[in-house]
């Protein structure tokens, strides 16, 4: 069984900050609560660290693509199977949506639960929320550029 995950959330900021947020892997456990560590191996590849509801998984992924202020998309070479996408979109000057894609196979109980309950799906609400407020204060700390 694979799950899916799709969400997105409009910020309050423009597509610049959104993307600078999100372009360094390791600033990452600042605003996804779940990731609790990730250290570069190389320009491409790193090593995460997550904390789950009621497990700690650990994995290593690559970068597959960089576009800048467009897409990010990863996958894993060790660990837990998944692979995912975030996509930035220009709504104006100084808003913009980011969209969170992630594909993955459930393992055990606990993610298959998971994923049957829409856990998932709330954590990358939250998460979501988390960098939505980190943006804005960036945008509104910048003048709204970056």
């Amino acid at each position: 069984m694979s799950s899916s995950l799709l969400e997105a959330v409009d910020v309050e900021a423009p597509v610049s900050v959104s993307w600078a947020l999100w372009k360094d892997v390791e600033r990452w456990p600042s605003f996804l609560s779940h990731v609790k560590h990730v250290k570069r191996i190389d320009p491409n590849t790193f090593a995460w660290q997550l904390s789950l509801p009621g497990a700690e998984k650990e994995f290593v992924a690559e970068l597959a693509e960089v576009v800048p202020e467009e897409r990010i998309a990863w996958h894993t070479t060790q660990g837990v199977e998944h692979a995912g996408v975030v996509t930035f979109h220009r709504l104006s000057d100084t808003r913009s949506r980011v969209t969170l894609q992630v594909e993955y196979d459930p393992k055990g109980f606990v993610e298959h639960l998971g994923a049957l309950t829409n856990l998932d799906k709330t954590l990358a609400n939250y998460d979501l929320g988390q960098f939505k407020n980190m943006a804005e204060r960036e945008a509104a700390r910048s003048g709204g550029s970056a």
